[in-house]
C-alpha cells in the first residue's frame, strides 16, 4: 500500500525566505524561460489571474496534439508514444516544445497552432546491423520520444531553442526552427552525444532538460541504451560534459567516475572505477549565473541493490555536485549515500534560494532526497546550513557485499515523510487489524531507515522492507514559494518489499539481483504463505 502527500517544508523558524536573485527573475512577466521556470529551479511565477475565486471559470481555449498533425503528415509511419513528460517554455511570444516524437515544436500561445518544427536530418544506415527504416518513418537518431525539456538562450541579437533530439544535441532559431549548419561542426546542425566518452559507448539517452549557463551548454544523461547492462558489472558512462552554445564545440567533461589521478578515485576499491558506471544526472540541473556555477544531482550506481563489485563510498554516486561553468572543475561536493544499495539517487532538481539565518544573508542550495531528507548547503562554499552528521547504521550480511559503516543525517529540518519501519507505524484501529497488519511486516526484515538488502530466506523471512522505497520524491520535485517561505515536496508513502537473489540469467555477471514483491498487500488481503527459492 502506499500514498501520495504534498509535503510543506519550512526550513527554519529562524530563517527568512527571499525571493530568488537574478539567476532566478523571470525575464518578463508571465514567461516560463526555463524547464523549472528559471535556473534556480523555483518553479514558481507571480502571474495571479489564475485563483480560488477565478479557476471554477476556466475553459479550454485550444488542444493540440503532443505529435501535432504536421508532424504526422511528415513522418506518417513514425509511432506516437502514449506518454508525454515534457513542460513547455514560454518566451517572446512563443511556445516551444519537445513533441512526443522528440522533436522540437513552437507553437502559438493563442492558438495552440504549429508554427515552426524541426526537421531532422536522413542519416545513412549501417544494413548491416539494422533494417532501413520504412517510408515516413522517423530518421534514425530521433527516438520517437519526448525529452521532458528544451533550453533558451539569447545573447541580445540571437536567441536559440537547445533541444536533445534522441542522441543528438541541436540548436535552433527560437523565431524560425532552422538549424544552425555550423553547430556542431558536421554540417548537419548538431552534436552526437553518443560520443566523446572514454569508452565506445553504443547510444545515449537523457529525459532531463539541457541547462545553458552564460555560453555553456551544459548536458547529464548516459552513454549508452536502456537496459543493456542490466545485472552486469559494466556500467554506462555518466559524464556530463560542457559545451559552446554558438559552435557546439566541447569545452570540457568531468568524469563522475574518477580515473586514476582524479579526486575521488580511491573511494571505487579494486579497481572497480574501471568497469563501473551510471552515476549520471537523469533529473534536472540548476545553476546560478552570477557564480558561474552548476549543481548537479548525481544517481546511483550501477547494480543499485547490490555493490559486491564496487567496493568503497563510490564517489559521485548519490552526491550533489558543484562545478564551474566554464570550465567543469569541481568546486565541492556533498554525498548522501555512501555505497548506494538502496536507490535512493539524488534526482530532484537542487533549489537555488537565499536566506537570512541569525542575521546572516546565505546564498543557500536545497536538495531534496528520496531519504525524505532535505540537505541544505551555502551554495558558494558547501558548508552545510546546519549540521550534517555521520552516523553508524546496521551492517547487513549478504555474501560479499561492501558496507559504510556512517550515513550522513541532516540535523535540520526534520525529515518531510515516514524513514524506517516499526510496529508503532502499524493501523491499530482494532486488535485484529494490528494482528493483520504485524502478520503482514513479519514476513520481512524492518527497523530504522538505512537498513540492508537482504537475501530471500535469511533468518525466515522472505526479504525487507525498505522506507522510504525508490519512488518518495522524483525529478518533479520541489517548488519554492517566496511569498509564502514554503518548499513544496511532492512525497509518496511507499515502501519497497523486496529480496536479493542469485540471478537466473546466464548472461548476468553479478552475484545478486532484487525481486520484488511489488506493493505490501493491506488488512484482509494478506500473501499467500512465503516459499524460500531454494
Amino acid at each position: 500500500m502506499y500514498r501520495a502527500i504534498l509535503a510543506l517544508v519550512v526550513i527554519a523558524s529562524a530563517a527568512v525566505w527571499l525571493p530568488p536573485g537574478p539567476a532566478g527573475a523571470q525575464a518578463r512577466a508571465g514567461e516560463w524561460r526555463a524547464y523549472a521556470a528559471d535556473k534556480t529551479n523555483s518553479r514558481y511565477s507571480p502571474l495571479d489571474q489564475i485563483n480560488r475565486d477565478t479557476a471554477s471559470r476556466l475553459r479550454v481555449a485550444w488542444r493540440q496534439s503532443v505529435v501535432p498533425p504536421e508532424l504526422r503528415e511528415r513522418w506518417p509511419a513514425a509511432t506516437v508514444p502514449n506518454v508525454s513528460q515534457n513542460t513547455p517554455l514560454m518566451v517572446d511570444g512563443l511556445l516551444y516544445v519537445s513533441t512526443a516524437v522528440g522533436v522540437a515544436t513552437a507553437l502559438d500561445p493563442a492558438t495552440g497552432k504549429v508554427v515552426w518544427f524541426d526537421r531532422p536530418p536522413d542519416r545513412p544506415v549501417d544494413t548491416a546491423t539494422a533494417s532501413p527504416p520504412a517510408p515516413g518513418a522517423l530518421p534514425p537518431g530521433v527516438p520517437g520520444r519526448t525529452s521532458r525539456g528544451l533550453a533558451y538562450w539569447t545573447d541580445g541579437r540571437d536567441a536559440r531553442i537547445i533541444a536533445p533530439t534522441g542522441q543528438y544535441l541541436v540548436a535552433l532559431n527560437a523565431r524560425t526552427g532552422k538549424r544552425y549548419p555550423e553547430f556542431g561542426g558536421t554540417g548537419t546542425g548538431d552534436i552526437d552525444l553518443a560520443k566523446g566518452y572514454d569508452r565506445p559507448a553504443p547510444g545515449y539517452r537523457w529525459g532531463g532538460p539541457p541547462l545553458v549557463v552564460g555560453d555553456v551548454i551544459v548536458m547529464g544523461g548516459l552513454g549508452g541504451q536502456p537496459g543493456e547492462n542490466t545485472g552486469r558489472q559494466q556500467g554506462n558512462q555518466g559524464d556530463i560534459r560542457g559545451f559552446d552554445v554558438r559552435t557546439g564545440k566541447l569545452l570540457w567533461k568531468f568524469r563522475t567516475v574518477p580515473r586514476p589521478g582524479e579526486f575521488g578515485n580511491d573511494t571505487w576499491q579494486k579497481d572497480s572505477w574501471s568497469y563501473s558506471g551510471d552515476v549520471s544526472v537523469w533529473g534536472q540541473l540548476a545553476a546560478d549565473e552570477e557564480l558561474g556555477y552548476v549543481y548537479a544531482p548525481i544517481e546511483t550506481p550501477n547494480n543499485n541493490y547490490y555493490g559486491g563489485a564496487r567496493p568503497g563510498n563510490n564517489l559521485f554516486a548519490e552526491s550533489l555536485i558543484c562545478l564551474d561553468a566554464k570550465t567543469g572543475k569541481r568546486v565541492w561536493h556533498f554525498q548522501a549515500v555512501h555505497h548506494g544499495i538502496w536507490d535512493w539517487d539524488f534526482n530532484s532538481p537542487p533549489a537555488l534560494l537565499d536566506i537570512t539565518l541569525n542575521g546572516r544573508r546565505i546564498k543557500a542550495v536545497a536538495e531534496v532526497s528520496k531519504q525524505n531528507f532535505v540537505y541544505v548547503f551555502d551554495r558558494a562554499t558547501g558548508e552545510p546550513v546546519w549540521p550534517i552528521e555521520e552516523r553508524p547504521v546496521p551492517k547487513g550480511t549478504v555474501p560479499g557485499e561492501w558496507y559504510s559503516p556512517t550515513q550522513p543525517f541532516p540535523t535540520k529540518p526534520p525529515p518531510f515523510d515516514q524513514q524506517g519501519v516499526t510496529v508503532d507505524d502499524l493501523v491499530d484501529f482494532t486488535p485484529e487489524l494490528r494482528q493483520e497488519a504485524l502478520d503482514i511486516i513479519n514476513q520481512y526484515h524492518y527497523g530504522p531507515l538505512f537498513i540492508p538488502p537482504a537475501v530471500a530466506g535469511e533468518g525466515g523471512k522472505k526479504g525487507y522492507l525498505q522506507m522510504p522505497g525508490t519512488v518518495s520524491t522524483l525529478w518533479n520535485s520541489p517548488a519554492f514559494d517566496p511569498e509564502t517561505g514554503l518548499l513544496y515536496v511532492p512525497s509518496v508513502q511507499r515502501p519497497l518489499a523486496a529480496w536479493l537473489e542469485p540471478p537466473k540469467n546466464p548472461g548476468t555477471d553479478v552475484a545478486y539481483v532484487l525481486r520484488s514483491s511489488g506493493d505490501l498487500m493491506g488488512p484482509r488481503g494478506l500473501p499467500t504463505p512465503f516459499k524460500p527459492p531454494y
